[in-house]
């Protein structure tokens, strides 16, 4: 039997993966590797600008360049930068050292054809270094569908009515990391 080392959580927006994630990272001493994205209000155009950066990056001292910027959407369309998956987004999740533990918060639609994001990231659920990421619960995207059916990790999903359960729950998974 394969050991499941590395922690889904998937569940729709708004849900608190990513807010449990941050939870259970506060109980860990490991050191961070991976990435976190972050929605930035809309500009005039109505579309939000979202930026990736190295998950140890404390929230005030992250940068918000084109560099960076890995897309910007509005409620119907969305226009992904690959460029910036490919480029930061591997070397986030490659820099991670044996005594870390990989973040990816989080994983979505906006990056399924950012190839050597996306084979990263699978790469990274076949390792030893424990991954934790948010995962959209979408099932009609085939690299999330990709992500979530990897042989080494174990999914969990959340919804408002379970997250301090679930927290619980996984608290000692983390901790006995």
């Amino acid at each position: 039997m394969t050991e499941k080392r590395h922690i889904l959580i998937c569940g729709e927006r708004g849900v608190g993966k990513s807010t449990l994630i941050g939870k259970l990272l506060a109980a860990s001493s490991r050191p961070r590797y991976g990435f976190i994205t972050k929605m930035r209000p809309a500009g005039p155009d109505g579309f939000h600008p979202i930026y990736i950066h190295p998950a140890a990056t404390p929230v005030e001292a992250r940068t918000y360049a084109e560099e960076n910027c890995i897309g910007t959407c509005d409620s119907r369309t969305h226009q992904p930068n690959l460029d910036a998956f490919n480029v930061l987004g591997v070397r986030y999740i490659e820099e991670a050292k044996p005594d870390g533990i990989i973040v990816m918060d989080e994983l979505g639609f906006f990056e399924a054809k950012a190839e050597a994001f996306t084979a990263a990231v699978l790469h990274a659920l076949t390792g030893d270094v424990p991954v934790i990421a948010a995962v959209k619960s979408r099932t009609d995207v085939p690299f999330l569908n990709a992500v979530r059916a990897a042989s080494r990790a174990e999914v969990f999903y959340i919804t408002p009515e379970n997250r301090d359960e679930l927290y619980e729950k996984l608290l000692p998974r983390i901790r006995a990391l």
